[in-house]
């Protein structure tokens, strides 16, 4: 990321720093980072400003907030230099994929059954159902991504805010090397080309980030449970720890009952 790219900002951006990339030699600046605690009201003026500035703004959670370091970001563990692009992936086989790896029955599980397994995504078991239809969104994506920043501000007051050079927020979390996924794939422009066709199907946006949770507004959630099912397989195929370790009952249907109407999708890898 050019630092000139701050320049134009009409903003007025907190003290902060450019965050060098701790791999290859240095030469590699993934992102813009404030030095303290970021004002819930920025991200929003920033967002706005995104179309002009080309920076996305995302408020960015540490894995301990006592973390001095405020690791992955100020201590720039982080791996754009990893990943690909996320244009070259299709949402649709990423998921497919993702949905048979983890259905999958293993005859040496101890924790599971083959019933129990099939029964955690019940009513589809084993059988991938496909992509969720579209959803009309009733308010502006914009508006709920600036009313769900403001939210996650107030539960998380130790984020800080975060610049970087994409076209979207889904892009900006390969292009600043963010690894959260890394414990089921090292690449993660595979997540960032599926969050950018939710961001077109439900209105989702990027809005925070921690080290491994990732945490969208969304402007049309499924309101029906019968919809609500099938957003549930796609959750769980990009990131199956939500209902793995998630909330009690372990079931796809459950998740379905507990994301519909429900404006923010937050996930988190183990």
């Amino acid at each position: 990321m050019n630092p000139e790219l701050l320049l134009p900002l009409d903003a007025i951006l907190p003290p902060g720093q450019m965050i060098t990339s701790a791999e290859g030699n240095g030469d590699v600046q993934a992102l813009w980072l404030s030095d303290a605690a970021a004002a819930a009201e920025l991200w929003p003026r920033l967002r706005t400003e995104h179309s002009s500035s080309g920076l996305w703004p995302l408020l960015l959670d540490s894995r301990d907030p006592d973390d001095s370091e405020f690791r992955p970001w100020a201590s720039g563990e982080l791996i754009p230099g990893r990943m690909s692009s996320p244009k070259s992936h299709y949402p649709a086989e990423l998921l497919a994929t993702w949905w048979r790896d983890y259905t999958g029955i293993d005859q040496d599980d101890d924790v599971l059954t083959a019933d129990e397994r099939l029964a955690v995504t019940a009513p589809f078991g084993q059988t991938w159902p496909g992509l969720a239809p579209s959803i009309e969104p009733v308010i502006d994506p914009d508006e709920m991504a600036a009313d769900y920043a403001r939210v996650f501000a107030a539960r998380r007051p130790q984020s800080r805010l975060g610049l970087v050079a994409a076209v979207c927020g889904a892009d900006a979390l390969a292009v600043a090397g963010w690894d959260g996924p890394v414990n089921y794939d090292n690449d993660t422009a595979k997540y960032a080309a599926v969050v950018r066709d939710w961001g077109r199907r439900f209105g989702a946006r990027v809005v925070a980030v921690g080290s491994d949770t990732l945490h969208l507004s969304v402007a049309a959630p499924p309101t029906r449970t019968e919809e609500a099912l099938f957003v549930a397989a796609e959750h769980f195929a990009f990131c199956p720890d939500i209902i793995w370790q998630g909330a009690h009952p372990h079931t796809l249907a459950a998740y379905a009952e507990r994301i519909t109407d429900l404006n923010c999708w937050e996930f988190w890898w183990d």
